[in-house]
């Protein structure tokens, strides 16, 4: 994982991190749903977005979205280090786990860059 890569991924867990601070749950959950989008290839990165998904399905109270964060957890730290992972998945638990999404045109060209470095 490229430096930049690390930094834009940094970048949405930051912005996640301030709709929280602004009780903007719905708003959160979407950055840290491009953070995965971002960090899905490295099992650190995975893993820890999953984390931060899960903590903040706490907040929201939501028991689907708990159980699927623990489920998505397990999944990350095992099965990232294989590179079985779906391209562009958003992480959430109203996604299918191997579900291949587009990837958004900003998100693509960040990856595109760290595939160059």
């Amino acid at each position: 994982m490229t430096d930049a890569l690390a930094k834009n991924i940094n970048a949405e867990i930051d912005l996640a991190d301030r709709r929280i601070a602004e009780n903007d749950i719905v708003g959160a959950f979407k950055h840290l749903e491009r953070a995965h989008v971002l960090g899905q290839a490295s099992t650190y990165q995975h893993t820890r977005i999953h984390w931060r998904m899960f903590k903040l399905a706490l907040k929201m109270r939501s028991l689907r979205e708990i159980w699927g964060q623990i489920i998505r957890i397990i999944g990350a730290s095992t099965k990232t280090p294989l590179g079985i992972y779906p391209t562009g998945n958003t992480g959430g638990a109203d996604v299918w786990f191997f579900k291949p999404m587009p990837i958004p045109d900003d998100l693509q060209e960040m990856l595109d860059k760290a595939k160059m470095n």
